[in-house]
């Protein structure tokens, strides 16, 4: 076997880590996106938040707990799902339960880390230059 025959190329490596660090890239962010496009709706968070308070629950028990129809719970609990926010669970008697899961959220939180990262040099530095040219 030649010496180099099971080397790789460097330059080919980086780039097929680049290729995939830009494909989780967008993934993230496309879940961010779902993230954010389902928390931007009052109701959808109405009826987070009461999954958060008191576990699992089906559209008719959230109805019964928020001033919200049975038929819209229904609609958003499809959107949250959809989004990944909530799981759909066989419950008795045919009757779905929702649960939270939190690791769309989770995606969410670090895709704003990241852009609040991005942002705190160039704030840091507008800051700078603000305080210099400003009187004392």
């Amino acid at each position: 076997m030649p010496p180099d025959a099971g080397a790789t190329d460097g330059a080919t490596d980086g780039a097929a880590a680049q290729a995939t660090e830009a494909t989780e890239g967008a993934a993230a962010e496309a879940i961010a996106e779902q993230v954010f496009v389902a928390l931007a709706d009052p109701s959808r968070r109405a009826i987070l938040a009461e999954l958060a308070a008191k576990g699992a629950a089906t559209a008719t028990d959230l109805a019964a707990r928020l001033p919200i129809t049975r038929q819209a719970i229904a609609r958003h609990l499809a959107l949250l799902a959809e989004a990944g926010l909530v799981r759909a669970e066989p419950g008795e008697r045919r009757r779905v339960r929702y649960r939270l899961r939190s690791d769309p959220m989770q995606v969410a939180q670090q895709f704003l880390a990241a852009l609040a990262r991005d942002w705190d040099g160039p704030l840091a530095a507008l800051q700078d230059h603000l305080d210099r040219e400003s009187p004392h």
